[in-house]
């Protein structure tokens, strides 16, 4: 059996942690961001890989704007870097361009799930909740309204659906809206304790944090949710010599269904124990863990990025520090750390939340903190 593919990863950089260098390195990415802004109509030039099919610039949380605009916030509220850009005007003008120019692809085959504009990560949702995080109080009522039209959403997840609508409502403190959502979401679940995503024409169940089980129980938090999780983690799992993967969906083949064996947040191990490090097994913990390790960083096919390139595998050797109290895999996850910021200088500069820069040094920024708090899911 093969847990992952060797050819994708590369050698660990032989640099040592040094944190005066870390944090050289993330006042260098927020300073490239500041630079890269084109304007209150362009914002950020988006990445081929970002936009495709959609048009530039991208406004969403995942790869947009929003997603920058919180980073920043971030990094300069924890005092990491300062910004030159008004975040909060900008975010409010987000809102604006996305409203006039949305971002959804234009093939008929990637329609979005009705309501689109309820989509955390890739509708508007998240951009309202950005801005009003940021200030901007007047979207509070058009954010709720969003939050409550998705209660039906056939896209069960986080990107989509009823469980990002969860993340948003309890960002807000919106009790009522949250447990509408809640046991709507509950009420679809199969006997199987998962859930059938029905998305771009397709019908399947997932594991997966963006799209799928743990994603799903992570935004419940209910303890039912998660035994049951915990037991379809441990039966899906991927075993061999002490190290386990796991597949995108719930069968015995570990390929995805384009053949690729996936060892990343968005589909495998990593994503396994960044988002059920509170109930997953410990021994599953910590084999998923240890592969992460062993496979090394990902090469610049995937990059540094934290949706599928090496700074989310780090977190996942953060996530195992946290849960372990074990400084081995706080070291782990720091050297991770520094190899993904040496990714992050000699790649071209990309600016988004989950693929590019800006979420790298949210990554290095938590290990300095020796916090593990992936973003977006962890923080609401």
């Amino acid at each position: 059996m093969t847990l992952y593919r060797p050819e994708a990863f590369d050698r660990l950089t032989d640099t040592p942690w040094d944190e005066a260098r870390v944090r050289s390195g993330i006042a260098a990415i927020v300073a490239d961001a500041d630079a890269a802004w084109r304007g209150p109509k362009l914002f950020w030039k988006a990445h081929e890989w970002d936009r495709w099919n959609a048009t530039s610039p991208m406004k969403n949380l995942y790869v947009g704007g929003a997603g920058v605009l919180w980073a920043l916030d971030q990094l300069q509220s924890r005092s990491f870097a300062e910004t030159s850009l008004d975040l909060r005007d900008l975010a409010a003008r987000g809102v604006e361009l996305f409203r006039s120019k949305p971002d959804y692809v234009k093939l008929p085959a990637f329609k979005p799930p009705e309501p689109r504009d309820s989509g955390l990560f890739v509708g508007e949702v998240g951009i309202l909740l950005v801005a009003w995080k940021l200030g901007n109080t007047e979207y509070l009522d058009d954010l709720r309204r969003r939050l409550l039209a998705n209660v039906d959403n056939e896209a069960e997840e986080v990107f989509w659906g009823a469980p990002g609508s969860l993340i948003a409502a309890a960002a807000i403190g919106d009790e009522a809206t949250w447990k509408t959502l809640a046991g709507a979401l509950l009420s679809r679940r199969d006997e199987n304790g998962l859930w059938t995503q029905r998305l771009y024409g397709q019908e399947y169940q997932s594991l997966t944090p963006p799209h799928g089980l743990v994603g799903i129980a992570q935004a419940l938090g209910e303890e039912a949710v998660k035994d049951d999780a915990r037991q379809i983690l441990r039966e899906t799992a991927h075993r061999e010599n002490g190290l386990a993967n796991w597949p995108p969906r719930p069968r015995p083949e570990l390929p995805g269904p384009d053949g690729e064996i996936r060892l990343q947040w968005c589909a495998g191990a990593p994503g396994m124990v960044i988002g059920a490090a509170d109930y997953l097994d410990e021994d599953l913990l910590l084999a998923g863990a240890e592969l992460v390790w062993r496979a090394g960083p990902h090469g610049d096919e995937k990059g540094p990025n934290i949706c599928h390139g090496t700074a989310g595998n780090g977190y996942a050797l953060l996530k195992t520090f946290e849960h372990t109290g074990d400084e081995l895999w706080l070291e782990r996850a720091r050297a991770f750390a520094m190899h993904a910021l040496e990714q992050a200088e000699r790649m071209p500069s990309r600016h988004s939340l989950f693929t590019g820069g800006i979420g790298v040094a949210l990554y290095a920024a938590d290990c300095i903190e020796a916090r593990a708090r992936y973003p977006i899911m962890d923080y609401f």
